[in-house]
């Protein structure tokens, strides 16, 4: 198997549905027979508790693999069809007790480097631009930034592309690329249709075609620890993130 195609999920703005995002693709990679790696790198540990874990009660994470602790294939557990390395809250404390580090920047990079069974790496980022969302972007091949179709979530992305660059120019010469996931979209609201015409005027093809429709299957499903496609299979929901699963497979095979 080639290596596995690395992408961080990453807006610097919360509750925009990066976790819900992330996780619904993962899970929705998972079912089209592809192998899948979620990590939940984001210290509120969102992700983790979507999947129906209680962060406060977990040893073997993404912390312990971080810092030394843990081998990765000893934390990693199979959930859903998938392999999962979650997070419990002591990863807050992870860029303090890295920064002194040399290569700081490189150490997820390095963690990851003999990860060669599945075909997708799926990152959940943490909402801000700090060390574990840099060793993230140094990792990646690919960022996924999911895209509320509102004014403000459009003005907020300036400071993300900005700090995407910067890795690319320092840290990660060969990547990596940005593409933008348009989430919670009405095609009945004017607003949301202006927003759209603007960001495929300006971002151009690294604008996904598939977007997610504004369902409120979506926000419920993780407060159940589920997916989108165990909670409202047949909802417009699930709909809208397996035709962008076909997407992602398409324009980037992996394995």
């Amino acid at each position: 198997m080639s290596d596995p195609d690395i992408i961080a999920f990453c807006n610097q703005k919360g509750g925009v549905g990066k976790t819900t995002c992330a996780l619904n693709i993962a899970v929705g990679l998972t079912l089209l027979r592809k192998k899948v790696l979620v990590i939940d790198f984001d210290p509120q540990a969102h992700l983790t508790y979507s999947l129906g874990l209680d962060a406060h009660n977990l040893e073997g994470t993404i912390y312990s693999v971080m810092n030394g602790a843990a081998p990765l294939a000893g934390a990693v557990m199979e959930i859903k069809g998938m392999k999962v390395l979650p997070a419990n809250l002591n990863l807050g404390r992870l860029e303090t007790e890295l920064s002194a580090l040399p290569k700081k920047e490189m150490i997820l990079k390095n963690r990851l480097a003999d990860t060669s069974d599945v075909q997708y790496i799926i990152i959940d980022c943490p909402p801000s631009s700090g060390l574990l969302t840099v060793n993230a972007l140094v990792a990646c091949r690919e960022v996924f930034i999911p895209l509320q179709m509102e004014f403000l979530a459009l003005k907020g992305m300036s400071r993300l592309l900005t700090l995407i660059e910067d890795v690319k120019k320092k840290l990660n010469k060969d990547g990596p690329v940005y593409r933008i996931i348009p989430t919670r979209y009405d095609a009945r609201k004017r607003l949301n249709n202006a927003i759209m015409d603007k960001v495929r005027e300006r971002f151009g093809d690294r604008v996904f075609k598939n977007v997610i429709r504004e369902n409120i299957a979506v926000a419920e499903a993780p407060s159940f620890g589920l997916s989108i496609f165990e909670y409202a299979p047949k909802s417009h929901g699930a709909e809208d993130y397996l035709a962008l699963c076909r997407e992602i497979i398409r324009k980037r095979p992996a394995g």
